[in-house]
């Protein structure tokens, strides 16, 4: 479409349909920021494990905990005990 169409039709739109897609287009782009945001936070994490790592931790272990830790208390508790009780089970603890 030509500039000159594309701006007729631009002028053509009600009112509550140039808000609409200016509300879309706002949507689009904060979406947008927050991606480059949440890569560049997942880029400091990466970083952050491979120092521990250079310093001798078991990222391994890092991130368990910081998995365990995320969890509710009572929640834990009771994978911890189901886990137990399964280990048990199966002859792997006594």
């Amino acid at each position: 479409m030509p500039a000159s169409a594309a701006a007729l039709a631009d002028s053509d739109e009600s009112p509550a349909t140039r808000f609409a897609k200016d509300q879309l287009k706002a949507f689009i782009e904060r979406i947008e920021k927050l991606e480059e945001e949440k890569k560049a936070i997942a880029d400091d994490i990466k970083d952050v494990y491979a120092e521990a790592k250079s310093t001798g931790y078991d990222t391994k272990a890092l991130r368990k905990i910081v998995q365990i830790r995320k969890q509710d208390v009572n929640e834990r508790q009771e994978q911890e005990a189901i886990l137990e009780t399964y280990m048990h089970a199966l002859g792997m603890i006594k």
